[in-house]
């Protein structure tokens, strides 16, 4: 009842948006509709190899790219280094939502995992060359459209939508929510991030949630693994926040959250209105935080450089299949650092599928909404 009760008042407020007395609403709601960027020349690349891209094979299931650019263009972004005129993909996240929107589950793909990159087109209107290189390659040279077709050919599953976030965008929509708690194991304290934590619960501004995500050699083993945890866990607290109360029944809260992430934007023109936008969002907020699940592809270091990732097979190709075919994907914190499958689908409040199926549902280490961190 709780639930429904939260998500009705939200689809309420963007009614009262969409028709406020007075025009007042309409004012509103376009200039919200107009805050987000469609990404158009994306969409003409896509179009371009239509025919080599995979079929979606289950209608009613959305997969959609989550793309976090490190761009430093614009005077806040600048603040994080120099502008070079490229941008690369400092955090991605392919977001499968299954049919029906029983479950959601968001699988990060290492910036270093070593994939082979088509042949895409830059910026400027030339062509790469296919290349196997780094997976955030793909992002810097050939923008979205090539970071799209990479993971498509990587997983042969057929993205929906994408989404980019630069670094002052994912701010905004921190402090928009008035922080996000999390709880730090030790003390951090990162110069490079300008990043200084006490242990124990403490709520980040948009500042330092970026410099907390962000940060990785002065945190833990440095490794990207324990960096790409440490992003899950604070994308599982976001949503707790955004589903609270606070906030979502909260009129003058809710307006600055919808234009701060409608203007940190850029989507394909089929996601890039407010009304696509919260058709998405509101299909997440009738998700239960248990079966809103995080985990990171099976991946090991790559036989020729260890600062390099590769993808672990079965185990890769076994979860990509779930995707395809929107099957159903167990998380387990238990598994080992090292990503894997276990064969058994008994793993109690994790298990997206009540009973054991019949074959098992594979099992990768991972965590969901529902885990803090804070327990």
């Amino acid at each position: 009842m709780r639930r429904r009760r939260w998500v009705g008042y939200g689809v309420g407020v963007l009614a009262v948006l969409v028709v406020g007395s007075g025009g007042v609403g309409w004012v509103l709601y376009t200039q919200l509709d107009g805050n987000i960027t469609p990404d158009e020349a994306a969409a003409a690349e896509l179009a371009r190899y239509a025919k080599e891209r995979p079929a979606a094979l289950v209608a009613d299931a959305q997969n959609v790219l989550l793309i976090g650019s490190d761009s430093r263009a614009g005077d806040d972004n600048g603040r994080y280094g120099t502008d070079s005129g490229t941008e690369r993909s400092d955090t991605t996240i392919l977001l499968h939502l299954s049919g029906g929107r029983h479950s959601a589950t968001a699988v990060s793909l290492p910036r270093d995992l070593m994939v082979d990159v088509p042949a895409c087109r830059r910026a400027d209107g030339s062509r790469t060359r296919p290349v196997f290189a780094m997976f955030n390659h793909a992002f810097e040279t050939g923008g979205s459209a090539c970071a799209v077709r990479t993971v498509e050919k990587l997983t042969g599953v057929r993205i929906d939508h994408h989404v980019v976030v630069d670094f002052s965008g994912f701010k905004d929509m921190v402090d928009a929510v008035d922080g996000v708690r999390v709880c730090v194991a030790e003390p951090i304290v990162d110069k490079a991030a300008k990043l200084r934590l006490p242990a124990g619960e403490v709520t980040l501004d948009g500042e330092r949630a970026l410099g907390y995500v962000r940060a990785r050699k002065s945190l833990g083993n440095g490794s990207d693994t324990e960096r790409m945890d440490r992003q899950q866990r604070f994308l599982a607290a976001l949503v707790n926040k955004v589903r609270s109360d606070d906030v979502l029944l909260n009129p003058v809260k809710l307006y600055p959250l919808l234009d701060a992430a409608t203007s940190a934007l850029t989507t394909d023109p089929d996601l890039a209105s407010l009304r696509g936008l919260y058709e998405l969002v509101r299909a997440l907020g009738d998700i239960p935080t248990e079966r809103v699940q995080f985990l990171t592809v099976p991946r090991e270091s790559y036989v020729y450089n260890a600062n390099r990732d590769q993808l672990v097979e079965p185990e890769a190709e076994k979860l990509f299949e779930q995707l395809r075919t929107d099957g159903p994907v167990v998380v387990s914190k238990k598994l080992p650092m090292k990503s894997g499958t276990v064969e058994s689908g008994e793993h109690g409040p994790y298990s997206l599928t009540g009973p054991t199926p019949s074959p098992p549902a594979p099992t990768f280490r991972g965590s969901t909404a529902a885990d803090d961190g804070c327990g």
